[in-house]
């Protein structure tokens, strides 16, 4: 069962390393667990979690590449450059700010924010649009000045 959790989350390829890291985190947490409680959905809470940790670990491995890119210009006329934009998206809380970035700025999909949102993909996707709602209200905002 926890085998198949795993690899539902990370696939076959690391589902073993999953199912490994759960049951070390098990046993340590053991000792404390309550009699009454339902070992297999503690087993399987556990899972999760250590799948979904892992499929943050291999995202942040780079890909290696043969030439690197060419790095961005910095030296931008201060014109180029939109500092209420940047001031706006400042003011948004956290979830809405990462929402916003991850969705429309990196182009994921929202089952994905929902994992490194640690939400629901419903709860994402109100982020995000809860968050343009609101750059959307400070542009018009600032633009009736």
């Amino acid at each position: 069962m926890v085998l198949r959790v795993c690899r539902a989350i990370v696939g076959r390829t690391d589902a073993e390393d999953a199912w490994s890291e759960t049951f070390i985190a098990a046993m340590r947490a053991y000792p404390e667990l309550e009699a009454s409680a339902n070992i297999e959905a503690w087993l399987v809470t556990i899972a999760k979690r250590k799948a979904i940790d892992l499929l943050r670990q291999t995202r942040r491995i780079p890909d290696p590449v043969e030439d690197l890119p060419e790095m961005p210009q910095l030296d931008q006329h201060p014109s180029d450059r939109d500092d209420d934009l940047w001031e706006a998206l400042a003011t948004l809380p956290t979830k809405q700010r990462e929402a916003v970035a991850y969705h429309y700025l990196a182009g994921m999909p929202y089952a994905e924010i929902a994992l490194l949102l640690n939400n629901s993909e419903a709860a994402a996707r109100r982020a995000a649009a809860d968050g343009i709602k609101r750059l959307r209200a400070i542009y018009t905002e600032k633009t009736a000045r």
